[in-house]
């Protein structure tokens, strides 16, 4: 969370459970707990922790070579499948934008036309096809990269739901 949040969530809301103290810029925030804290600080959404991002966490590929014990040559990999996901997620959001922009060009024209409304939805249908593609053969990688044992725990982080596809 940012800290600013932190300051308003206890202006209006009497005391949190933590506070956050920033030491300087980046991932130099480090987290005091109070009595009965129980989380630890690489946790959530705090700075450095694993909370959003492609897999569902905010640092995926050291959270995944963490938790699946990943060597060099497959953390490499794993980064290049990554790298290609954040490019396809990328050209999906370009996609989505410029279909958006075309729909609403539509209302300040005179008349509607239907025609380019199928196109901006072909268009759409298309940009999520190759998406899905994409991920589908970025799943192909990771499982033909990883071991059984790590199968199994990238599975177990699937259904737990730690991890997000």
């Amino acid at each position: 969370m940012h800290p600013g949040f932190m300051s308003w969530w206890a202006r209006h809301h009497g005391p949190s459970r933590f506070e956050y103290v920033a030491a300087g810029c980046g991932p130099s925030v480090r987290t005091r707990f109070h009595e009965g804290e129980t989380r630890s600080p690489s946790h959530g959404d705090e700075p450095g922790g694993f909370g959003g991002g492609p897999f569902g966490v905010r640092r995926p590929l050291r959270f995944l070579a963490f938790k699946l014990g990943l060597d060099d040559s497959q953390t490499a990999e794993f980064a290049a499948i990554l790298d290609d996901l954040k490019t396809e997620r990328a050209q999906a959001a370009v996609d989505h934008r410029r279909m958006t922009s075309a729909v609403a060009d539509l209302f300040t024209a005179a008349a509607f036309d239907p025609t380019k409304v199928a196109e901006a939805g072909a268009a759409r249908v298309t940009s999520a096809t190759r998406l899905a593609d994409a991920q589908a053969k970025a799943l192909q990688r990771v499982h033909a990269m990883l071991d059984d044992e790590q199968r199994k725990a990238f599975a177990y982080l699937l259904r737990t739901g730690v991890v997000a596809i």
